[in-house]
């Protein structure tokens, strides 16, 4: 489990396609302190620590992963977010985030103003838009935020300058692709209110 507060900030240094889908290689400090079958999310997507080295780490991404999120557009030297999993004595900060990307949406605008800071629009999967609650939850690229705005097509997020510094949401430009994972508690209650008689 994860939490949606991003550790740091990674670097693809490596790509290899194979034919059980793509090896990453991603570098960062103190990566290399994770241990082989260590889970990290990567962009919002739980992923296993293959091998690992002084300051990098590889993970495997299988064909059903790279058709349900962004990392299959991954070049090299592209940024992503790196969050290792919740400790069972760790401070819970974000939101229940499982590292189990729902679906990929688009960012539609990214306006900069005085008055309302960032807010980022991002088109979302007509499937996904019922999971959407203003002040609700929702992950972006792995980052927890807060739903402001349920619009038609989707929704808003307002970001604070610290996400936008610590984060890859401050490079994100229209038309870029992104992770969602949408807030787990609704998907299980519209499972157990679908289960009724």
């Amino acid at each position: 489990m994860f939490t949606g507060i991003v550790e740091q900030i990674g670097a693809v240094s490596r790509l290899e396609e194979r034919e059980s889908g793509r090896r990453i290689v991603l570098t960062a400090p103190g990566l290399g302190n994770l241990t082989v079958g260590a889970s990290i999310a990567v962009n919002g997507v739980c992923l296993t620590a293959v091998e690992t080295e002084t300051d990098s780490v590889s993970v495997d991404v299988i064909p059903e992963t790279l058709r349900r999120t962004n990392l299959g557009s991954l070049e090299p030297a592209n940024l992503v977010n790196l969050e290792r999993p919740m400790p069972a004595d760790g401070r819970f900060d974000g939101h229940i985030v499982q590292g189990h990307v729902d679906g990929v949406g688009v960012v539609e605008s990214v306006v900069r103003s005085r008055e309302a800071g960032t807010v980022l629009t991002v088109q979302t999967p007509e499937q996904l838009r019922a999971y959407l609650v203003e002040k609700g939850s929702v992950t972006i690229d792995g980052v927890s935020l807060t739903v402001a705005t349920v619009t038609d097509t989707g929704f808003e997020v307002a970001l604070i300058p610290h996400t936008l510094d610590a984060t890859t949401l401050g490079l994100r430009k229209d038309g870029d692709t992104v992770n969602l994972e949408m807030d787990v508690l609704a998907k299980y209650v519209e499972r157990l209110l679908g289960s009724r008689p």
